[in-house]
């Protein structure tokens, strides 16, 4: 017969794995169970694969679903109605449907790409914070590294998720090492160029100093303004847009996009 001492036992450790399990799946989304949408084809299953863990586990640190999205044409939309659609239609979000969502959405065919922020990304990565994510990424989007271009996406959300609305980036280079020595730098040289000017003294002579204006050859000279020449040029197409909107189900998001 088993003792009443290791009943007890038994029944505190299954009582702790199913606490345990409890939290692990709280931390788990609530609501979604996709995050790479590669209709395009652009991924390798691998990569796919690996992807899927990335954002699956980042997701769940800022219970934001980090989504992204390719398609080889979207049907005569732009890229931010087909991104707009796409949200309203698949209801992602990682608390819950219509949730907290970050998505990166690309269009193989018009090489279009647009950056949104959903609920509390909205907030947290506004339009500047978007914009900058996505400079970041164009140039590997460009050479056809979309894996890195989407795991660099995905990873810096989910940084920019840990600061605040309005809070500077401490990983900004105005913080780095040597942008704030090369700034001492400049400004010890200002100093000494100024301290090197002023150590011969004022000089006192100008040009009147040795000129006769009774025997001056100048003559008086007087300039009429008679007619102003205006040329006008196009101004060149800017292809890149930055900000949000709203979707035609009504949900607002901040955004970035441009070409790639």
């Amino acid at each position: 017969m088993m003792s009443l001492f290791k009943k007890r036992s038994i029944f505190v450790i299954i009582f702790m794995c199913l606490l345990v399990g409890g939290i692990v799946a709280q931390a788990q989304s609530t609501n979604q169970t996709q995050y790479i949408y590669d209709d395009a084809d652009v991924l390798t299953a691998e990569e796919e694969e690996q992807l899927e863990a990335l954002a699956s586990e980042l997701s769940a640190e800022r219970n934001t679903a980090f989504i992204i999205v390719t398609v080889n044409g979207t049907d005569g939309r732009s890229i931010e109605q087909y991104m707009g659609d796409f949200y309203d239609n698949q209801a992602p979000g990682h608390d819950k449907p219509h949730g907290n969502t970050a998505m990166l959405t690309i269009d193989l065919q018009e090489r279009d790409v647009f950056l949104s922020g959903f609920k509390l990304a909205e907030e947290y990565l506004d339009d500047d914070r978007l914009e900058t994510i996505r400079l970041d990424i164009t140039s590997d989007l460009t050479d056809g590294y979309y894996y890195d271009a989407f795991s660099d996406f995905i990873k810096a959300a989910h940084k920019y998720m840990g600061y605040a609305p309005g809070e500077v980036n401490p990983n900004s280079f105005f913080f780095q090492w040597w942008f704030q020595l090369a700034v001492s730098l400049v400004v010890a040289a200002i100093v000494v160029f100024i301290m090197v000017s002023r150590s011969g003294g004022v000089v006192t002579v100008d040009g009147s100093t040795y000129i006769d204006n009774s025997q001056s050859g100048v003559v008086e000279r007087k300039d009429d303004y008679i007619r102003t020449a205006v040329t006008q040029e196009k101004k060149p197409d800017d292809s890149d847009s930055s900000g949000g909107g709203t979707t035609s189900g009504g949900h607002s998001y901040s955004g970035s996009g441009g070409k790639f």
